[in-house]
This record gives C-alpha cells, sequence and structure tokens, in this order.
C-alpha cells in the first residue's frame, strides 16, 4: 500500500461493490503499515470487530451494517421465512463480537427492522434496500460527528488546551471522529488548540491512532503516558477534556475506554471540564446507572506481552484487563450530541435530546 496518502485520506470503513465486501482501514497494523483489508464472510467480520482491526463504536456500527449486507447477497434463497432465518443468525453471531458498544446491536437492529418492515418485497428487493440501509447509516454517521463538532466547539477558545483519551477520531468513525470533532473543526477555523493525547493502555490507541491522525493532520498534538494526566492538568495546560464513549446509561454514566474515569476524576479535581461526545446512537436509555452495562473481558496476552519483544510480566501472574470502565455521571460537565449539550440532570437532558431529534426526524418526513 502507497504510503504517499496522508492518513485522512483513507476510508475508515467503505463498501466495495465488487463481490460485495466490506473493506476496512485494519487499525491493529496503524501507525507502522497502512493496510486495507476485505471482508466478505460472517467470520471475518466478526474477527475484524473483536480483534480491534475496525473499532470505535460508530465504525463498529456501520462495518456491522455494511457487513448484514453483504452477508444477504450470500443468503441463496427466494422464500422471505427463510432468507429471514438465516439473516437473524448472522445478525445474532455478529451481535456478539462485543458486548459493551452500543452501535453494534443499534446498527444491526436497524438493518433487521428494514427485513421485518418489508415482507411483501422480494428477497432481491431486500438486499437493494438493506444496501441502501447501510450507505445511510455511514451517510448519517458523518453528519452527526460535524454536528457533534459544532456543539463541542461552543465549551472552548482559540488557544485552548484539550485532553484526549483512547481514540474517538476519525479513525472510530466515517468522518471527524466525535471528540476530535471539534479539534478538527477548530483546525478548519485557525483555532490552533493544543492536544495531549494519552497513549490508552494496553492497546495503546491513543499512542498508535490519535497522536497518528492529529499529527498527520497537522494539529499541535502531545502524547503522554496515560499516569501523566494529572500533570499536564496541574500545570495548568489542559481547559477540557473531550473523549467518547461506547455507552451512555440513562443517569450519565458513560462506559468508554478502561482509564477514562481516572482522567475524569484527575480532571474534577483540578477543575477542569470533562465532556463525553455521543451520538444519540451510543445513549441507551433502557440501561437505568452504569452498574447495568456489561464490562467486556479482554485477553491477558494484550497487557504481559503484546507490545514487548520479550514477556514483560511472570509466567502464571493473575491479570484483569477489562476493555472499559464506567465514569460516573457526577464527573461529567456535559455529554455533546448530534441535538445539542445534555448537562445534569442526565435523567431529564438526554430524554430532551431524544425529543429534539424525534422532533427533527419528523420534520424531514
Amino acid at each position: 500500500m502507497s504510503e504517499t496518502k496522508n492518513i485522512m485520506d483513507y476510508e475508515t470503513v467503505a463498501l466495495d461493490e465488487n463481490g460485495p465486501a466490506v473493506v476496512i482501514l485494519d487499525q491493529t497494523r496503524l501507525p507502522g503499515r497502512t493496510e486495507l483489508i476485505r471482508l466478505t464472510t460472517a467470520q471475518q467480520i466478526w474477527e475484524a470487530i473483536y480483534l480491534l482491526k475496525v473499532r470505535g463504536a460508530p465504525a463498529i456500527g456501520v462495518a456491522a451494517a455494511f457487513g448484514m449486507y453483504v452477508l444477504s447477497e450470500g443468503i441463496e434463497t427466494e422464500d422471505y421465512d427463510v432468507f429471514l432465518k438465516e439473516f437473524q443468525k448472522q445478525k445474532e453471531y455478529l451481535d456478539s463480537a462485543r458486548p459493551t458498544a452500543v452501535n453494534l446491536s443499534w446498527a444491526l437492529k436497524r438493518m433487521e427492522q428494514v427485513v421485518l418492515s418489508n415482507r411483501d418485497k422480494s428477497v432481491e428487493q431486500l438486499r437493494s434496500l438493506l444496501r441502501r440501509e447501510a450507505i445511510a447509516i455511514k451517510e448519517e454517521d458523518i453528519r452527526v460527528c460535524r454536528a457533534i463538532g459544532e456543539y463541542g466547539l461552543t465549551l472552548v477558545q482559540p488557544g485552548d488546551g484539550i485532553l484526549t483519551h483512547c481514540n474517538a477520531g476519525q479513525l472510530a468513525t466515517s468522518k471527524y471522529g466525535t471528540a476530535t470533532a471539534p479539534i478538527y473543526l477548530g483546525q478548519e477555523k485557525g483555532y490552533h488548540f493544543r492536544v495531549f493525547a494519552d497513549e490508552t493502555r494496553p492497546l495503546l490507541q491513543g499512542a498508535r491512532l490519535t497522536a497518528y491522525e492529529l499529527h498527520s493532520a497537522g494539529v499541535d498534538v502531545t502524547l503522554i503516558c496515560d499516569n501523566m494526566s494529572a500533570m499536564v492538568m496541574k500545570n495548568g495546560w489542559v481547559n477540557a477534556v473531550f473523549v467518547g464513549c461506547d455507552r451512555v446509561a440513562a443517569n450519565g454514566d458513560t462506559a468508554n475506554k478502561i482509564g477514562t474515569s481516572v482522567v475524569a476524576a484527575v480532571a474534577k479535581r483540578y477543575n477542569v471540564p470533562v465532556y463525553i461526545c455521543a451520538p444519540t446512537s451510543t445513549i441507551d436509555l433502557e440501561t437505568a446507572t452504569g452498574a447495568e452495562i456489561h464490562i467486556e473481558q479482554r485477553p491477558a496476552e494484550e497487557v504481559t506481552e503484546m507490545w514487548y519483544r520479550e514477556r514483560m510480566a511472570p509466567e502464571g501472574v493473575k491479570v484483569f484487563n477489562p476493555a472499559f470502565d464506567v465514569t460516573d455521571h457526577d464527573l461529567i460537565a456535559g455529554i455533546v450530541t448530534e441535538y445539542g449539550i445534555a448537562r445534569e440532570p442526565y435523567t431529564e437532558s438526554l430524554r430532551e435530546i431524544f425529543r429534539k431529534k424525534q422532533e427533527a426526524q419528523a420534520s424531514e418526513l
């Protein structure tokens, strides 16, 4: 793959009509190698999601939507009931890849609803409708991320210092990112933000992905280890924290990459506001609090040996490796969505966000 293109010129997730196939930018290879891979089977799509070749809640949702369309092309039947049964089987399989990110199940349910709502259509027509819905999900993601960026930009000033954790950037979405959307829009306006990117142990998404894409885009970015956030905040270098999330509970508790709650606690100590950038597709009003969010457990090898030439922990030592933690709502200054900024009490403001969403959708009909 040619390295003359900037990483920002690549699509994170795309649909190859020839085949067809889901085409993803393999994020496990970055930043050393830029590689696009084609996914055509349910197992390949499942493994790409589970192994973090495609990651970030919005990008996972888009990949799952494209994946269901691609898999529908391989269901060889003209009988609706047979098609539906096989479609739902594949849907449940993909849904098991990552349990915490709500966008995965959200996108899969949207694709399933296309089939359930069109029983009178032929299988060929269903495939066409599924393709259209998957493309719509990606296009919506781009619009949503830009809107989040515009709302987020109202929370900061030119020249501000911004800290972010993990990667909620363009590599985690179709464009702009969620937590990085205000940064990219500010870049367009000449705001000259100073960004601090946590490396984000143990998978180093901040070092490998966020620092890489922001640096490639010409943003003033400084990479720090996870345990350095207190120092940069105490020094007065950080005016706001922007992070993404994988699920928001009805009370405003948010599940995001492990370490986010630590950043939020430190930020509270130094009076730095923490903003969660969350598309409404990640808000789960059926989950009352963060205590009800299922936290994915990852393999021990990610901690003990993944990035080392030799194993860096004693054989047989116990390892606790949760992929996410829950940030309590009282540590969060605001949740930035595509329909505005929710603030305490979140049980009320998040419902108001959904009311605005329903009104907007009704006006489009």
